[in-house]
């Protein structure tokens, strides 16, 4: 059974030439190139204030440490001995106070109170001063320091956020343009689903991604790279010791990822398997029913939804351990840090402040790397998404019609027709068109009938000139179409579809589409002509109703509302495709009715398998096999007992049965 696209595929997660896309990206973004660097630098140099701070807040530690301590360096005890002020009591008190110190006779919160207790004199020499004015000056440096870097954040986020919708605005803006120059061919060989992700889905991908990942990328290489500079800086014993404690936690956590991978993988394949099996079953439930598959299609889905399970089950708790791996390697590397700095003050190697540094360090050298991949797998994902949106811009486009001067006024055009030794293939090794020549006279109404593929749409769509022909000629007036621009060619014509289309908005917008200077009343004339009139005044608002294609319509209604449509263009020429294919049999009176009101005057190209609706043309053309086998009117095909006839009689042949 062939699996549906779910939502899960289609669009691929990796794109085939990722520095090609890249490189043809930044090269889209030129006309803000200024603008993208000034955001650069700025998340760098935001990044680099963030790696000074650590520093000054050693500085700062170490100035309220020293601070809190009694001042008792050796100048200060040797001015205060040589004191003739201080009594020799008092000193002898004091010099016992440093003896026990000295040799740790007592533990220190005794020796703290027993400083506090000293003489008055001697007290207000020594007794703990923290230096507020440098407290003060690395504060306010402190603060200006993270205040710049969130301004500068500030800054380049704004540029970024702006950069990126303006980008994606860009690219929906030249997408509009080149659906507009893309011709027939395209959408006939591409999914409708597949095009609007290009213009909906890639372009949000390529700008939210845009958006965060660039600047994060710069920060959080800057960071990665700066924390291990200044690291060595501050004291190499503690770097290497920060560096190894946190290579060990990643190392770890590269095994885990390593075997995690493949379960994310299976995961998206079995979530696509799941999702087109739901697709098929749900689309063909009714059939499903009806032969009692119910229980072999619950089978099949249990099936795949328990593959699914184990999938995500072991995907997710790979997934979830990562976060407390992070939290353990920098925790681990915390640890190594006190543990190695307490040995270094101990021997007076390194300050306390310093400590308190390298836990910033540390944090900042084991966080960037999580970062840095998320980065790249944005970028990944901005590469995929932009090489689809440019694949699409890249497509060939219709031949430019700018220098064509030729023009038929739909006024005054009289309505003839000649297909001259027409031929045409898809491609190469696809004729459907093989030699037609056909002239058609002005208020004819021409059927054109023949089997599937036989290239009744086809010819359609060469007088239309949404296909270029091979060869030969179409004239209308005696004028080529080669000599004609489309745009002049779609207004001499009127087309109602098999498809009936409605947009979202009122029955007036629709009716008068793309149609300048039409009243109420020419609207509802041509309403009541067709027979749809009582139907509108039915409606909340009558013109003012507002309907859309996913309205509670029946087919029918929507197609007289499209014939309706058609009389308000009044255009010389009409082609009906298959207009009543999907309608019942009352209502196929009703809107063929509507078509020879519409038919009335106008040269009239119908295509039809019912051919019980075109008893009455002038001529029918019998298409088979890209030719014209049979031409004439309903009562001579049938005498003649050839090709038309046997297509006609096996109408009621399967109906008999």
């Amino acid at each position: 059974m062939a699996r549906g696209m779910g939502p899960n595929r289609g669009v691929p997660e990796k794109s085939r030439d990722f520095k090609g896309s890249i490189k043809r990206l930044f090269n889209s973004l030129n006309t803000w190139r200024y603008f993208l660097v000034i955001s650069l630098v700025l998340a760098m140099v935001s990044a680099i204030l963030s790696l000074v701070a650590p520093n000054k807040l050693s500085s700062l530690t170490d100035t309220i440490t020293l601070g809190i301590q009694p001042n008792l360096n050796e100048e200060i005890i040797q001015d205060i001995m040589a004191d003739t002020s201080i009594s020799n009591e008092d000193k002898a008190e004091f010099k016992k106070l440093l003896d026990a110190a000295q040799n740790q006779e007592s533990d220190a919160n005794k020796i703290y109170t027993d400083f506090d207790n000293l003489p008055e004199s001697i007290y207000e020499i020594v007794k703990p001063r923290i230096d507020m004015a440098r407290v003060k000056s690395i504060a306010i440096f402190l603060g200006s320091l993270y205040l710049i870097s969130a301004l500068f954040n500030y800054i380049q986020s704004l540029i970024m956020t702006t950069i990126s919708n303006k980008f994606a605005k860009k690219l929906r803006s030249s997408i509009s343009k080149k659906i507009n120059k893309l011709p027939l061919k395209y959408f006939d060989t591409h999914e409708t689903g597949d095009v609007l992700s290009r213009v909906t889905n890639d372009v949000d991908s390529v700008a939210q991604n845009m958006n965060h990942s660039l600047t994060s990328l710069v920060t959080s290489i800057t960071l990665f790279i700066g924390s291990i500079v200044m690291m060595f800086i501050t004291n190499w014993i503690m770097a290497i010791t920060a560096i190894l404690a946190s290579l060990i936690g990643f190392s770890l956590m590269g095994k885990i990822l390593g075997k995690s991978q493949k379960y994310f993988t299976q995961r998206q394949e079995e979530l696509g398997n799941l999702n087109g099996h739901i697709e098929e079953i749900y689309s063909g439930h009714n059939v499903v029913k009806a032969y009692n598959g119910a229980k072999e299609a619950n089978e099949e889905f249990d099936k795949l939804n328990n593959k699914l399970y184990e999938c995500n089950w072991k995907s997710q708790f790979l997934s979830g351990i990562m976060q407390p791996i992070m939290m353990f390697v920098g925790n681990f590397g915390y640890v190594a840090v006190c543990v190695v700095g307490a040995l270094l003050v101990m021997n007076n190697v390194i300050t306390f402040g310093v400590i308190v540094a390298f836990m910033i360090y540390v944090r900042m050298f084991t966080n960037p790397l999580s970062q840095i991949a998320q980065a790249m797998t944005s970028l990944q994902s901005i590469a995929a998404a932009s090489e689809r949106v440019f694949d699409f811009l890249d497509e060939n486009e219709m031949t430019n019609e700018s220098k064509l001067q030729s023009k038929l006024n739909k006024e005054t055009v009289k309505g003839e027709i000649e297909f001259k030794n027409v031929k045409f293939g898809y491609d190469e090794n696809r004729t459907i068109i093989k030699d037609f020549s056909v002239k058609v006279k002005p208020g004819q109404k021409i059927a054109i009938v023949g089997p599937t593929g036989a290239g009744k749409t086809t010819l359609v769509n060469l007088l239309m000139k949404f296909y270029e022909i091979n060869s030969g000629d179409i004239l209308i007036d005696g004028v080529s179409t080669k000599d004609l621009t489309r745009e002049n060619i779609h207004d001499l014509f009127v087309m109602v579809l098999q498809d009936t289309w409605l947009f979202e908005g009122t029955i007036r917008d629709n009716l008068k589409f793309n149609k300048k200077n039409v009243t109420d009343e020419e609207i509802l004339a041509a309403c009541k002509t067709v027979g749809v009139d009582h139907f509108i005044k039915t409606l909340p608002g009558g013109l003012d109703a507002t309907v859309g294609e996913n309205d509670s319509i029946s087919q029918g209604q929507k197609q007289l509302l499209t014939i309706a449509r058609g009389m308000i263009e009044n255009a010389p020429f009409l082609i009906l495709d298959e207009a009543t294919s999907n309608v019942d049999t009352r209502t196929e009176e009703l809107v063929q009715k509507a078509m020879d009101k519409l038919t009335h005057g106008r040269t009239s190209f119908i295509i039809a398998h019912r051919l019980s609706t075109i008893k009455n043309a002038d001529l029918i053309l019998v298409m088979k096999d890209g030719n014209i086998v049979e031409q004439g009117s309903h009562n001579k095909l049938l005498k003649k007992n050839g090709f038309y006839a046997e297509l006609y009689n096996s109408q009621f042949d399967t109906i008999s049965e």
